[in-house]
């Protein structure tokens, strides 16, 4: 064995072995980059002493799997079809190549297809295949048993799913281990789906937040840089905005349509009880399940008081914000396809103001990057959001992260820099408008390239002091002084094949040319960027992204626009190996985020920004792993950018991070025995303010006790025994002092009934404000819920399992610990439910309020009171929908509420939202903010 396999390579093999133990033949295993699945694959291939095939998705990974094998001192992998070899190791390309006379027709299935089946009549795969591919077919069904190692077997999937399929049915003696980054979770459906038929249930899997936890990756924290377009970019996004404002002046003018904008979304979700545009009555509930986009989209307009808010609507964390470009399309599909076009086709002049309508919104959606047909409102080619995507202020920014990088690491600062593209385009100066061969002259020039970033370093003193060099697969170029040191190196390591190499200008940089080409430089490059030569290489995904390794990298900047959890995963793995000369690395992986406030799809790099995240953990600045943007920062959401205002406030935060790396390895490292799990957690913060809950005032909770024990504990319940303890001394100081026993006894009784009565006023008033000191909190509310889930066979824990914690800015995060993935999420959600206004329930249970009493009036109320609780007042609670679907689960929902927030000790009972007291509940309080606070909900790991 060439080196030491790792515990999670143990645990790997270990669950393989079970499994052919168990008679399986198709296995599935994934792991990040960098945590071993090579050595993983050759182990279970020199096990099972089978023949083997490895098919990869590139040369240079191949050339990994026959290196690996090698080091066994075996012998040689091969690297022809005809299987010949121990172990072969091929390119995918060198099986799923299609004929020529084919490719016209080659409809490969991808990972977005709803239904991954083969059309009736269709032409198998196999016969579509190039001869070469179809002799690899038959070379590997004539083995008979043997091993199939599909490595990075995502790209099988993305491209050619049904191939894959039909290669197999091929190959009944074949064991088949599939091995891929990309993790379960982050697959979509059809994926999902054609893996589980392929595989089986994923054999094992090794997360990323687990291997750096116990060192097998490097600690990293995702950060992100924020930036808004050019002065000239936002001069031409704000005539674009402009365009688009006029369409929606138009939308909700009078007469704008047979049936305007406002009124057709009125129609389509009238809200609760009423009829809909489908006939039957419905909820609203019932209609945002039915179509949760479109529904979503209403809320937003709703928040911006567009529209009114449909009855039964309420408006989450998501709907907070204005109208986003999706929702336009949605919004405006739906109107348009269900009213407007029926009657624009009709013939003569009733339907001439809706072919009205339909050319005013063909000529202005491609401001947004859509388009209109006659199948409705399609995605257009995206110029606006193409604008952001390639800012020329994105290059300014990779400038100053790289600054600050050799500022604060010096000689051992390694920049990776990715981009899409070698050199800009002009597609972003087509106007959508318009036929496709048109130009609008007013479009800024494209920007965000490879070659855009190399100039923008050079021109940045200490970015220029990194030595910068472009590598793609067509051009090295840098400065002149960095080739000609390039070439100088080249001279002592490989002198023949500087001998060939000159430098010449071009483009404004210096570029190495001569007989060579990016199977040669690359590997050339990686060499000289590790040992220092330059310390910021910039290039494209594709060459330096997957197979590509580099252990020495310090920080990614991440200028690409792929967002598929593949890309995601393999562009973060080129920073997170770990280095063996560096074993203190601490990786940062940026993203740099051009948005635009005055356009309404300014945004849209900003929801990139969100689905390369979304199933992506990191640790935020507070210590926690969290799913999604929130762990580059707590305060960012997925849903809306911050404010422009905010970007060089949020820019420093970040730089402050980048340079504490001590702090971030620390947050990774220092974290004891981990259970790796992911759960669900709620934060919680006050509306308007940033003061935790004041029930809530302690961190780390491990539970909370009892409403009956907490009311106990009422705030001057001790100076209830202070009047009679006075009187007490006073009457034996008088006697002492040897008053008449008559007159003594006189001024005794007096004395100690004024105590008494003072004493039960002083107690009154202190259980009143316990009740209010002590009222119904937060953390009463999480309890009731994990409780009331307990109660109901939905969860294995109860109040018992409550985590409470309250964070530096003073958001309380509640979750329960020691549970599965879902039970925490249904936790979770049913407390969001709870604390938020309430919509739609099916029951509803009541809060009882007392107010602090003060003065006289507290002595008053106090002495009426004789020591037990007065409530004052109620707010009702909407009963989570997943314990309200029948008596039984609401009813234990109410057992637990009446535990934690019974109050004055009154029964609690659920009330039925359809009866006559239910309704006159939804009546007064539907809508109503019971705390007034704002909930996100976030997946972590622990």
């Amino acid at each position: 064995m060439p080196v030491p396999l790792r515990p999670h390579q143990v645990e790997a093999l270990e669950a393989v072995r079970r499994a052919s133990e168990a008679g399986s033949r198709r296995w599935w295993v994934t792991m990040p980059p960098g945590a071993g699945k090579t050595l993983v694959g050759t182990e279970v291939a020199r096990l099972l002493g089978l023949r083997t095939l490895v098919l990869s998705p590139n040369t240079a990974i191949t050339a990994q799997w026959a290196h690996t094998w090698e080091s066994y001192d075996g012998p040689p992998a091969g690297n022809r079809r005809d299987l010949r070899s121990s172990l072969t190791s091929l390119t995918y390309q060198s099986l799923a190549v299609f004929d020529e006379a084919e490719r016209a027709t080659e409809d490969p299935v991808r990972p977005d297809d709803e239904d991954g089946d083969q059309a009736a009549g269709a032409p198998s795969h196999l016969d579509r295949l190039h001869p070469n591919g179809r002799e690899l077919v038959e070379t590997m069904r004539e083995a008979g048993p043997m091993l199939l190692v599909l490595d990075e077997c995502h790209h099988l999937l993305e491209l050619w799913g049904e191939l894959l399929r039909e290669v197999l049915d091929q190959l009944p003696e074949a064991v088949v281990l599939g091995l891929t980054a990309t993790p379960p979770g982050a697959m979509t459906r059809a994926q999902a789906d054609l893996t589980a038929e392929l595989f089986g249930p994923v054999l094992y899997e090794a997360s990323i937040p687990a291997l750096v936890a116990a060192g097998t990756l490097a600690p990293y924290a995702e950060l992100a840089w924020l930036v808004e377009p050019t002065p000239e970019e936002a001069a031409w996004l704000a005539e674009q905005s402009t365009r688009f404002a006029e369409l929606t002046s138009d939308l909700f003018a009078p007469g704008f349509g047979s049936t305007p904008f406002p009124a057709w979304v009125e129609q389509r979700f009238p809200g609760d009880g009423d009829a809909d545009a489908d006939g039957p009555a419905t909820t609203w509930a019932e209609q945002s399940a039915r179509e949760p986009a479109l529904a979503d989209a209403v809320l937003r307009l709703a928040h911006a008081e567009l529209v009114a808010l449909p009855p039964g609507g309420v408006l989450h964390e998501r709907h907070r914000e204005d109208a986003g470009a999706e929702d336009w399309r949605l919004l405006l599909d739906d109107w348009l396809r269900g009213c407007i076009q029926p009657r624009a086709e009709t013939e003569g002049p009733d339907g001439a103001g809706d072919r009205d309508v339909l050319e005013a919104v063909r000529r202005t959606l491609p401001a947004i990057g859509y388009a209109w047909t006659r199948r409705g409102v399609r995605t257009g080619r995206g110029t606006v959001d193409r604008v952001t995507a390639r800012s020329r202020a994105k290059e300014a920014a990779v400038a100053g992260i790289t600054a600050a990088e050799a500022r604060d690491l010096g000689d051992r600062t390694r920049v990776l820099v990715l981009c899409d593209h070698e050199r800009a385009t002009a597609t972003t100066r087509r106007r959508l408008a318009d036929g496709p061969g048109d130009q609008d002259p007013a479009a800024p020039e494209p920007a965000g390239s490879a070659l855009g970033v190399l100039t923008s370093l050079l021109r940045h003193r200490d970015a220029a002091a990194l030595r910068p060099v472009l590598v793609t697969g067509r051009t090295v170029a840098g400065s002149h002084a960095t080739l000609a040191a390039l070439v100088d190196w080249l001279r002592h390591t490989h002198p023949m094949l500087a001998g060939g190499l000159r430098i010449e200008d071009a483009d404004g940089v210096a570029v190495l040319v001569g007989r060579w080409t990016s199977g040669a430089w690359v590997g050339h490059l990686t060499r000289w960027f590790t040992e220092g030569g330059t310390r910021c290489l910039i290039g494209t995904r594709g060459l330096l992204g997957e197979g590509w390794d580099a252990p020495c990298v310090t920080a990614l900047v991440d200028l690409t626009t792929a967002t598929t959890p593949t890309a995601v995963v393999q562009t973060r793995g080129r920073a997170l190996r770990t280095d063996p000369a560096d074993p203190d690395k601490v990786a940062l992986v940026w993203s740099v985020v051009c948005t635009y406030d005055g356009h309404v799809a300014g945004a849209g790099d900003w929801d990139r920004f969100g689905r390369k995240h979304r199933g992506y953990f990191t640790v935020d600045e507070q210590g926690e792993v969290v799913d999604g943007v929130a762990g580059v920062d707590s305060a960012f959401s997925e849903f809306h950018p911050p404010p422009a205002a905010q970007h060089d406030a949020i820019d420093a935060r970040m730089l402050r991070r980048a340079e504490d790396r001590d702090t971030i390895r620390a947050q990774w490292r220092d974290r004891g025995e981990v259970a790796d799990t992911v759960g669900h957690v709620v934060r919680v913060r006050r509306t308007g303010t940033g003061a935790a809950p004041a029930d809530e005032a302690r961190s780390g909770t491990a539970g909370l006790t009892s409403w009956t024990d907490r009311s106990r504990e009422r705030p001057g319940a001790r100076l209830a025994v202070v009047p009679p303890v006075v009187a007490v001394v006073l009457v034996v100081l008088l006697a002492l002092l040897g008053l008449p026993v008559a007159a003594l006894v006189v001024l005794a009784v007096l004395l100690l009934g004024a105590a008494a009565v003072a004493a039960v006023a002083l107690l009154g008033r202190a259980t009143l404000q316990g009740a209010s000191a002590h009222r119904v909190g937060l953390g009463h509310v999480a309890a009731a819920v994990a409780d009331g889930l307990h109660r109901a066979d939905l969860s294995p824990v109860g109040s018992d399992a409550l985590r409470v914690q309250v964070a530096p800015d003073g958001t309380t995060s509640y979750a329960l610990a020691g549970v599965d993935e879902d039970v925490s999420a249904r936790f979770a959600t049913a407390f969001e439910e709870v604390v938020s206004p309430m919509a739609s329930p099916r029951y509803v249970v009541p809060r009882r309020l007392t107010s602090a009493p003060a003065g006289l009036d507290g002595l008053h109320r106090g002495l009426r009171s004789r020591g037990r609780q007065q409530p004052d007042g109620e707010v009702w609670h909407t009963v989570p929908s997943v314990l309200a679907a029948h008596r039984r689960t609401a009813d234990a929902f109410a057992a637990a509420w009446h535990h934690w927030a019974g109050g004055d000790g009154t029964p609690v009972a659920a009330v039925y939202a359809h009866s006559p007291e239910g309704a006159g509940v939804l009546a007064t309080h539907r809508g109503e903010d019971p705390f007034a606070v704002t909930c996100v909900v976030r997946r972590v790991w622990s």
